[in-house]
């Protein structure tokens, strides 16, 4: 592979829950995060929704301006709706009320 050859990186967004949008672009090399994002149309989709927003290259964090590199995964990530810990009680809770028992404990 030459130093000229572009990257193939994909880009992953979830728009809402259960729904997850994944999309390939060819980029030069040299390209940045920021380019990544331009290039699959979600700056023109999102407009200034996009502040709000967390980018991720395989499950970390980074910035728009963090170099790509062939094969790499780019996540835009949006913000939790509900904190996960809360969401669990919900569950048990609506669960005591219907009269389900609850789920057994997982042994060690």
């Amino acid at each position: 592979m030459g130093r000229a050859d572009p990257l193939r990186i994909e880009v992953a967004f979830s728009p809402s829950a259960r729904t997850v949008e994944r999309m390939t672009v060819e980029l030069p090399a040299g390209s940045m995060l920021a380019d990544a994002v331009r290039a699959c149309g979600l700056t023109e989709r999102l407009g200034p929704a996009l502040e709000h927003l967390t980018f991720a290259i395989w499950g970390r964090n980074q910035r728009l301006d963090t170099p790509l590199r062939e094969g790499d995964r780019v996540e835009v990530l949006r913000g939790l709706e509900v904190d996960p810990k809360e969401a669990r009680r919900l569950r048990y809770k609506r669960q005591r009320q219907r009269g389900a028992a609850p789920a057994a404990p997982r042994p060690l």
